[in-house]
């Protein structure tokens, strides 16, 4: 009998299961690579994926890496997101970028209610879900059954591949005794207008266009509050056991994404290693490989970027581990997360960047991937949740005992 193997039946057990599906996952992002890396250039003319990119997605699974198993879904641990964004990142950031944020929606509804889920995923549990997580872009109020939205949302990545959107709101109460809340809405198409407003230097094929609302009327269940997604049980951890749904997650937001910025960082660094083991100064004739200067750049990139890997799925492994115990992270592992978070994908773009300005005049032809690269990286860097300030500050805060700046925590 094998290690791991259930004595009685010879079955491979539930942890040997969950590692051929992870496996299985991350070979059909590997088999991507090659021809995603070749649309590139058309998904950045195109300012969205095309067609083919997106069935080549949804055929090999990726879209439903994190979907509860109950609905067909992989249901795998959270760092898939990191990896899978990685490989398909070292093809083309935009394709990972939109590919890791719609499987990110999967894992966020299965923490709505359940018959929010079977609303969705009863209908089509291929369907896609978009979203922005800009709060104070919406405004909500309470309504008999549910609420009322409006609000005009930037950023929503992927929105014109998507049946459904979720949308982050402040909710207003007349009373201001109450205060306010910060909730999501999960609306259909037909509530909201998608507005062509996405263009870019980088991240050009993500097709993150505006999103406006206009008096739409959403049920309770089809909403959840930020304070039920900070860790532990939620309205859909009842039928969805797994500890992945029991996640904090706008703690975790940033390896949502950062898996993208590492991707591409890693393609810049290969891409780059392999000019240099051939190339010729045009100046000297010298081989850039015998450079001393290649040499230590090669090595103070591969360094960033294998730290930045490292920080990105210990955070995710740890909180895993986390909610198998039923541990419930406090505040100060929270904005570590964060800090984190934003700090590996800076790592990231300081890499591409040094590669960028090391590669000379060769960086800026169009026809080159390199010049891709580095707007990419920035693009991604601009993100808020990769804002180290942002980050570094709360954590700062929080390690000094004053109280979390950030409200989704």
């Amino acid at each position: 009998m094998s290690p791991g193997q259930e004595p009685s039946t010879g079955q491979p057990t539930a942890r040997q299961a969950a590692d051929r599906s992870y496996a299985a996952m991350m070979a059909n992002a590997r088999a991507l690579m090659p021809r995603l890396r070749e649309r590139a250039a058309r998904t950045e003319e195109l300012r969205q994926l095309p067609p083919e990119t997106e069935k080549d997605l949804h055929d090999a699974g990726l879209f439903r890496m994190l979907q509860p198993m109950r609905v067909g879904g992989a249901e795998l641990d959270y760092v898939a997101l990191v990896d899978c964004a990685e490989l398909l990142g070292r093809a083309d950031a935009s394709v990972a970028w939109n590919l890791a944020n719609l499987a990110s929606h999967h894992w966020m509804l299965g923490m709505f209610e359940q018959k929010a889920q079977d609303l969705v995923w009863g209908r089509d549990p291929d369907t896609l879900i978009a979203s922005s997580f800009i709060f104070p872009a919406g405004r909500a109020t309470k309504a008999e059954g549910g609420y009322r939205l409006h609000g005009s949302w930037p950023f929503s990545s992927g929105v014109a591949s998507c049946e459904w959107n979720m949308l982050a709101s402040v909710v207003y109460s007349d009373d201001e005794a109450d205060g306010i809340e910060y909730r999501i809405f999960l609306l259909p198409k037909g509530d909201y207008k998608v507005l062509d407003t996405w263009n870019v230097a980088g991240l050009r094929g993500t097709g993150s266009c505006d999103v406006e609302v206009k008096d739409a009327f959403v049920a309770d269940h089809m909403t959840v509050a930020v304070g039920d997604l900070a860790g532990g049980p939620t309205p859909g951890s009842r039928v969805n056991p797994n500890p992945s749904y029991q996640l904090p997650v706008f703690s975790l937001f940033p390896y949502v994404l950062s898996g993208v910025a590492l991707g591409n960082a890693q393609a810049c660094l290969d891409d780059y290693a392999e000019v240099a083991r051939h190339r010729i100064s045009t100046y000297n004739r010298a081989k850039l490989s015998d450079f001393q200067s290649t040499q230590i750049k090669i090595a103070e990139a591969s360094a960033k970027i294998d730290a930045a890997r490292l920080i990105m799925r210990s955070a995710c492994i740890d909180a895993m581990e986390d909610a198998r115990r039923g541990h419930i992270p406090d505040m100060a592992r929270k904005t570590r997360y964060r800090r984190d978070g934003a700090f590996s994908v800076n790592l990231c773009t300081d890499a591409v960047s040094m590669l960028f300005a090391a590669s000379g005049a060769r960086g800026l032809f169009t026809t080159g991937v390199l010049q891709r690269q580095f707007r990419d990286a920035h693009a991604i860097n601009s993100h808020l949740a990769f804002n180290f300030d942002t980050a570094g500050t709360n954590y700062g805060r929080v390690a000094l005992g004053l109280p979390s700046e950030n409200l989704t925590l």
